[in-house]
């Protein structure tokens, strides 16, 4: 798909997400109503948005690190990793040429390192821009100095000659790590040297949102390793499907009171077991929403429940924040995908209960 025919297909929702985010934050800004109660100064005062001054970073995930109290944010535009602090300053941290646009970022403080899932939408200062979406990767670097540990090519492992999208990635407590892509039916694994194949491939994986003029069969969004050595997968269209690591062949969907708002962007998995997920209004120009999948029996069954929302529509990720706080992630996709500029990027606290 060429430049010119992808910022037609998104401009008109870029200009709705605009234009909703830019009233909401009105109304937000609004005074208190007579009768509102106001905080007390003793009172302990709610986290608050962090604006990040990192212009032309378009992150599309982000993940913190509790020891070092910083959040670190990939970028589509770039392919680097950056650090951003609770004051938003932005430094660059991984800069590695081979990530063409840093999708997921996951770091992992057991083992030192953070994995980087490795894309490229043809918007990218690297992109192939006639041939987007055949880069397929992931990449592991060092926490403390960013070195490149190593870098897999995930599409040559297939060598399927189809469109690849690796959204998202997850490490299970043994260090093997399993990658998520959203325009095939296959979950990948790779173990802590960078050796990777094939774990699952699966109809049940296969996307079935389509976005006009742009992309079809949109599938796996996000995924997330839970208790009982399973992966659970958020499928863009708003289901998750439930996969046992040592009997992937038994993958089944999760019977759900509710389906998740799609499209399903990002997950973060809370301290009770549960979910939080995050729906990007990228489509609608509604507001994002955050909601909070309960699961039981073995997550065979979930109750899905929104808990709030997000000004920007187009918000694609959740991630722990200090004090055990969420925030959610708006990284200023509209933008990229329309071939427009931006300033920074948000870190906005959320409700997950």
């Amino acid at each position: 798909m060429t430049n010119t025919k992808l910022k037609t297909a998104i401009a008109g929702t870029a200009l709705i997400a605009f234009a909703a985010t830019a009233t909401m934050a009105t109304a937000q800004g609004s005074p208190l109503s007579p009768g509102q109660p106001r905080l007390e100064q003793n009172q302990p005062q709610p986290p608050g948005a962090i604006e990040a001054d990192g212009p032309n970073v378009f992150p599309h995930s982000a993940d913190f690190d509790i020891q070092s109290k910083t959040f670190y944010a990939g970028s589509l535009k770039s392919g680097a990793v950056s650090t951003v602090g609770p004051d938003g300053k932005v430094s660059p941290f991984i800069q590695d040429p081979a990530i063409v646009s840093a999708q997921a970022v996951n770091v992992d403080r057991e083992r030192n390192r953070v994995l980087v899932s490795n894309t490229d939408y043809g918007l990218a200062d690297r992109s192939n821009k006639e041939d987007p979406f055949r880069i397929a990767g992931v990449g592991s670097y060092d926490l403390a100095t960013g070195r490149q540990h190593w870098c897999v090519d995930l599409a040559a492992i297939l060598q399927d000659g189809r469109k690849h999208l690796i959204s998202d990635v997850t490490v299970a407590p043994d260090g093997t790590a399993y990658a998520v892509d959203e325009l095939t039916p296959t979950i990948f694994r790779i173990d802590q040297q960078g050796s990777a194949s094939v774990f699952l491939q699966n109809d049940l994986l296969r996307g079935k949102l389509d976005i006009p003029d742009f992309l079809d069969g949109v599938g796996m969004a996000a995924v997330e390793w839970v208790d009982g050595d399973q992966l659970i997968i958020a499928m863009a269209e708003g289901s998750l499907i439930r996969v046992p690591v040592q009997h992937p062949e038994q993958a089944q969907p999760v019977q759900l009171s509710a389906p998740l708002v799609s499209p399903t962007a990002g997950m973060r998995l809370l301290p009770d077991g549960s979910i939080s997920a995050v729906s990007s209004g990228l489509l609608s120009g509604e507001p994002a929403q955050i909601q909070r999948v309960q699961p039981s029996d073995g997550w065979q069954n979930a109750t899905v429940k929104v808990t709030d929302t997000v000004a920007d529509p187009v918000t694609s990720d959740v991630t722990e924040g200090p004090g055990g706080t969420t925030y959610a992630l708006s990284g200023g996709l509209a933008a990229f995908l329309g071939g427009k500029p931006n300033d920074g990027f948000t870190l906005t606290p959320v409700e997950t209960d």
